[in-house]
């Protein structure tokens, strides 16, 4: 996933921005990325992602996400599955 594309596609949060406010911000906990621009607090799709990134950059200061158009596909799946399973996604 390139630095620009959206991370968190319910609020428009992208890497860069989560990953500046890990940098800048040093989280102590990945519950606390919500904090940036609301990331994870949507449809949850990110969430796994948003963990990611908090326990590497914890651990190396980088971290490592599928490319952007497999991230978008995933989701796509994500929250097709959801709704068959009745799950509110807004």
């Amino acid at each position: 996933m390139k630095p620009d594309d959206e991370l968190c596609l319910c609020f428009h949060v992208t890497m860069r921005k989560v990953q500046n406010f890990c940098r800048i911000e040093k989280p102590r906990r990945a519950s606390q990325l919500s904090e940036c621009g609301g990331a994870g607090t949507g449809c949850g799709w990110c969430r796994p992602f948003l963990q990611r990134i908090f326990e590497n950059q914890q651990q190396t200061g980088e971290s490592e996400i599928p490319d952007s158009e497999a991230y978008h596909r995933d989701r796509a799946a994500y929250l097709e599955e959801r709704k068959k399973r009745g799950d509110k996604t807004d």
